[in-house]
């Protein structure tokens, strides 16, 4: 984790550059990264991308999800921008993951950069998932995709917390947001396979994606700091 001074990657679910842009000067110093999500990068572009990535270490969550090719140009551009974290989807297959394994050893020669694959979303039950999904239960559907991406070379992952501990690859950089604190880990709202912190970091995770927590916190930054202690960071 030398890219990120911490596992907290603070998610700037707002929806205002100048929100944003607050936020990131009001505790942008205590988190590890920001990540940056289709809400604000379609409004305000690559621009806003490298003027954060300025201020922070920046995880553009736009889920790519193409043809190879696509997918390679969408990561490239993201890292030209400014991204450290790029997320993409491992369902994407085979063939795409080891073309993104080669970008990815590529970039790391310019500053460190990581490609993390997407398993299942977090907002998914195994009822919401497709049809077509559904014979498979999420954890299988998790373990098959993880050694997709792990045979690929790429060695960054998002999954839940509640998969965690079926995930045993070394050196696996292991990301998992619906993060949810004690106090509100059952008002979880689109967020079905939830976990507090210290729960996430005790199963394996290397970094926590965390927004509404933080961001309607009263106090964000007294927040961060019991997030942090909470871990034992």
């Amino acid at each position: 984790m030398s890219f990120l001074k911490n596992p907290v990657i603070l998610a700037l679910d707002v929806d205002s550059k100048d929100e944003a842009l607050k936020i990131i000067n009001n505790i942008g110093d205590l988190v590890g990264a920001v990540k940056l999500g289709p809400r604000l990068i379609y409004r305000y572009g690559a621009d806003f991308i490298t003027e954060v990535a300025g201020l922070s270490p920046v995880f553009v969550d736009n889920k790519y999800f193409d043809i190879p090719s696509t997918m390679l140009a969408a990561v490239r551009a993201s890292f030209e921008a400014g991204a450290t974290l790029v997320t993409v989807h491992a369902l994407a297959g085979s063939a795409a993951l080891k073309e993104l394994y080669k970008l990815e050893q590529e970039l790391n020669q310019i500053h460190p950069f990581k490609i993390l694959a997407v398993t299942i979303l977090t907002s998914w039950e195994r009822s919401s998932m497709p049809a077509s999904l559904q014979t498979w239960s999420i954890e299988d559907h998790v373990k098959s995709l993880a050694q997709e991406v792990h045979s690929s070379g790429l060695s960054g992952l998002v999954c839940s917390g509640h998969e965690l501990e079926l995930l045993n690859y070394p050196n696996m950089f292991k990301v998992t947001p619906g993060i949810r604190l004690d106090t509100d880990v059952v008002q979880s709202e689109d967020q079905k396979r939830v976990m507090t912190p210290n729960q996430a970091i005790k199963a394996g995770a290397s970094a926590l994606v965390i927004g509404r927590p933080i961001l309607q916190a009263q106090n964000p930054r007294e927040t961060i700091q019991k997030i942090l202690e909470s871990c034992n960071i």
